[in-house]
């Protein structure tokens, strides 16, 4: 199944048009007519037929026929993520994630963070198109970028963790984990989180866990949570 995006789309809508980028993709790429049938999700959970009406390349149209409403998981996992100095590897990082399953996604600023600047709407149809390759229904949310401290201090869920490396006690992660509860976790850049943010947030009441023994690259690190609270979860 080929699965389209329009965030625009609710049951108000009987006939529509898609985007221009949209409309090449489908009319000129795909070879699409009239009278075949696409599904299209909003990305709130939506899954749609329609049925195209008219196949143009500039503006195409179509009719929807049948809806279909994707049930939300129990749990909710947000993670805050210190951008990686290469644009590429954070790209990556959002792409597997979202296949994976992940529900908020805050890029923060550390005060060992190599990149501080990110490009939202680039960032943005990597999570399209991650959603529509996998064929989900629910779009991640991508937040802006804010401080550390402005994150820590402001965030609330059941379960709330911090993973870093610097030498303490900590608990694997998968032991820290209960299905069905709102989850975040921090992830720091490649030269961890400092002393001072590790006590803040110890201070707002994140609990130290660990990622397994190998020391892990940012990205590779919040891949890692993503699996363990998907296995937990599914």
């Amino acid at each position: 199944m080929q699965l389209f995006y329009d965030p625009s789309l609710d049951n108000s809508f009987k006939q529509f048009f898609f985007s221009p980028e949209e409309s090449k993709h489908i009319v000129r790429v795909l070879r699409k007519n009239e009278g075949d049938v696409l599904h299209i999700t909003n990305g709130r959970g939506y899954l749609y037929e329609a049925k195209i009406i008219s196949a143009d390349a500039k503006k195409c149209k179509a009719q929807l026929i049948k809806e279909e409403r994707t049930i939300p998981r129990l749990h909710t996992l947000h993670l805050a993520v210190a951008p990686t100095k290469m644009n590429d590897r954070f790209e990556w990082f959002l792409e597997k994630a979202t296949e994976i399953g992940i529900h908020e996604i805050t890029p923060i600023l550390c005060k060992n963070s190599e990149r501080k600047v990110i490009k939202p709407e680039r960032l943005e149809k990597v999570l399209q198109s991650a959603m529509k390759q996998s064929l989900q229904t629910f779009l991640p949310k991508l937040n802006p970028m804010v401080t550390y401290k402005q994150f820590v201090q402001s965030t609330k869920a059941d379960l709330k963790f911090i993973a870093h490396c610097q030498k303490s006690e900590k608990v694997e992660l998968k032991r820290r984990l209960q299905a069905d509860k709102d989850i975040i976790i921090l992830i720091g850049p490649e030269g961890d989180f400092s002393s001072d943010e590790v006590k803040l947030a110890y201070e707002n009441d994140f609990l130290p866990i660990s990622l397994g023994r190998n020391r892990l690259r940012t990205e590779t690190a919040a891949i890692y949570a993503c699996t363990v609270v998907a296995v937990i979860n599914n």
